[in-house]
């Protein structure tokens, strides 16, 4: 009910604000909201060759192409005018995002058919895991611990495998795998869900715990930061794993405290510290090495781990061999049921996605978005807030929203003030340790058609806002 609300409010909000744009003339077309391209220039006006200056004028006639750019705003894109069907045509600033149409084609084109691809091969890969009873082993191992922090959920359901996988693949980065060990882990705990349109409670903390997006190796940002050519790109590596493991905690604790998990219990502490003394022991090691090492050492832990994964379902299955054959199956048509079934969740999948991208690309092309970023941003200057932390707030906000958004912002932020600047490092910090909270909520909570998402999205907004603030005091500490 809070998403379908919210979301109304995105869209019913941003059409009202383009038609007063419209009539007000800060709008000269709705066309680029429509049919737009990010970063393609937006079209404020339209005269005759003659209401336009004489210069401009006679350079036109005289362009080849009929067309002249005037450089008036070095941070923008270029005044560009067109002459065309005896007007001429002026373009000035850049669109923010794709327009509604394109947007829902590139949903399915460049997000869906993608994902689909990813969520047959790791379906698959599930489908052994099950067969072969690697998942049971891995479930009864772990049963102790998830009945503390998932005490509905019975000891040794294939859920437990699943989230485990799950909470391993974005521990290390490989979001391609993460995806479709969520959406199985999703729809295991549905099979236990008493009322199959509301969210149960094991559904909702393991959808908050997605919200601090915990990484211990964040390969892409350390990747865009060497592409600025950052002095060290691996230094906010640190401060993003602290961030994110704040964000987790804060999670754990806000809905365990609604669920009431005893948090008391020794096994449950026990693991926690654990997982705090791995990472630290990790964090030392990576901190012996030098720069190339620690290159070389975050971009290729993840990869072995992948194939890590790969690899031991596949010699398991096939030491498992006979399992398959008192199912009537073999180990590659398993492989293949399971592929069927990815394919299927990713056409299930879709609406809600497409739906939740297109109320996105209304907000950000309607400028509401940029008028909220800036209104917040003067709000925080008032109160003494450094311009080098309001500067970086643009990521914070939109990366609830879309990772590509916030994504394209921190790569300019990092352009405009320097990569190895307090804000260039700042808004990495941002985009590493919170999630897409909106469009994983759409993903995950669709594919198994709940409808009443309870307290969740309220939840994870306040842990994307905590993660906000730890980013901050730990960025502050840092740099």
């Amino acid at each position: 009910m809070v998403l379908s609300r919210f979301w109304l409010v995105i869209f019913i909000s941003s059409i009202t604000f383009i038609v007063i744009s419209l009539f007000t003339g800060n709008n000269y077309s709705t066309d680029f909201i429509l049919n737009g391209k990010k970063d393609d220039p937006i079209l404020v006006s339209e005269k005759y060759l003659n209401q336009i200056p004489k210069f401009v004028a006679d350079s036109i006639e005289k362009a080849p192409d009929m067309t002249m750019i005037v450089n008036r705003d070095t941070l923008n894109a270029d005044t560009t005018y067109v002459y065309k069907n005896q007007t001429v045509k002026l373009y000035s600033g850049i669109q923010k995002a794709d327009g509604l149409l394109p947007t829902c084609k590139n949903s399915l084109v460049d997000l869906i058919i993608p994902l689909i691809a990813y969520l047959a091969f790791f379906c698959g890969l599930m489908e052994l895991l099950i067969i072969s009873g690697a998942s049971e082993k891995l479930a009864k191992r772990l049963s102790p611990l998830f009945a503390k922090v998932f005490p509905s959920i019975p000891k040794n359901h294939e859920s437990i495998s699943y989230m485990t996988l799950n909470f391993a693949a974005n521990f290390l980065g490989l979001d391609s795998a993460a995806t479709p060990f969520g959406l199985k882990a999703m729809q295991s705990l549905q099979e236990l869900n008493p009322d199959k349109d509301k969210a149960s409670d094991a559904q909702i903390m393991f959808m908050c715990l997605h919200a601090a997006g915990l990484t211990l190796i964040p390969t892409s940002i350390i990747g865009y930061r060497a592409a600025e050519n950052a002095a060290n790109p691996a230094d906010v590596m640190l401060p993003c794993i602290i961030t994110s493991f704040i964000g987790t905690i804060a999670a754990f604790l806000i809905v365990g405290i609604r669920q009431r998990i005893n948090f008391k219990s020794v096994g449950l502490l026990a693991a926690l510290m654990g997982v705090i003394g791995a990472i630290v022991g990790l964090l030392f090691y990576i901190n012996t090495l030098d720069l190339i090492g620690k290159n070389s050492f975050t971009g290729n832990l993840s990869g072995l781990m992948l194939i890590a994964i790969i690899g031991f379902t596949l010699i398991f299955s096939f030491i498992n061999e006979r399992k398959f054959s008192e199912a009537n199956t073999t180990i590659f048509d398993t492989f293949v049921d399971g592929a069927r079934n990815g394919l299927n969740t990713g056409v299930k999948i879709f609406p809600y996605v497409m739906g939740m991208l297109v109320a996105i690309s209304f907000f950000r092309n309607s400028g509401l978005f940029e008028i909220i970023s800036n209104g917040i941003a003067f709000v925080f200057s008032n109160l003494g807030v450094s311009k080098k932390i309001t500067d970086g707030l643009p990521v914070a906000i939109l990366r609830p929203f879309s990772s590509g958004g916030s994504r394209g912002f921190m790569i300019d932020a990092m352009r405009n003030s320097g990569v190895d600047s307090f804000t260039g490092r700042l808004v990495c910090i941002f985009q590493c340790s919170a999630e897409t909270t909106f469009y994983v909520i759409a993903v995950y909570f669709g594919s198994v058609n709940i409808k009443n998402t309870r307290y969740t999205l309220p939840t994870m907004l306040l842990v994307d806002f905590i993660c906000v603030v730890a980013a901050i005091a730990v960025a502050s500490w840092f740099f």
